[in-house]
């Protein structure tokens, strides 16, 4: 891909922005700008957070977006229900996809865990086919993981 991101710089990044913050949703709002800043072609950035079986809109950074996404819908829904990381190439051919933005064409979600339960996810959005990387996986879901360690281990 021609978008380069040294994820271990952006995770410590991240870790840096975080760590010694007792702010959930501060710490989410700075994290959203940070992808958003380090990442190109993107159109949306942030965190849906599960609320029973609902994921419910957190910090982001990008267009107004979906307030409540039931669990194991679209693709931040799947990725919640399913545990696991969501690499969407083209959403139109997701089964189920929710288009909270039209000019969405490719996605990623991660989950984010809590006491080693999903306690949300990290969703970024492209307006271009096939955006994201085996890379971008696993360099976001390894931030997610650093992340996880400092949100709720302090």
């Amino acid at each position: 891909m021609q978008n380069t991101v040294d994820y271990k710089s952006l995770t410590d990044s991240a870790v840096a922005l975080v760590s010694g913050v007792p702010h959930i949703v501060s710490n989410l709002a700075n994290v959203s700008a940070l992808i958003w800043e380090e990442l190109s072609e993107l159109n949306w950035a942030g965190f849906y957070m599960l609320e029973g079986e609902t994921l419910v809109l957190g910090p982001f950074q990008g267009k107004p977006a979906c307030i409540e996404i039931p669990l194991g819908k679209g693709v931040c829904g799947t990725a919640a229900k399913e545990d696991r990381t969501v690499v969407v190439p083209d959403v139109h051919k997701f089964p189920g996809h929710i288009a909270c933005d039209g000019a969405s064409l490719s996605e990623i979600v991660v989950p984010v865990h809590k006491n080693g339960k999903v306690a949300g996810v990290l969703d970024i959005d492209s307006p271009v086919l096939n955006r994201f990387s085996d890379e971008d996986s696993a360099g976001l879901t390894e931030l997610v993981g650093a992340l996880e360690k400092v949100l709720w281990s302090e």
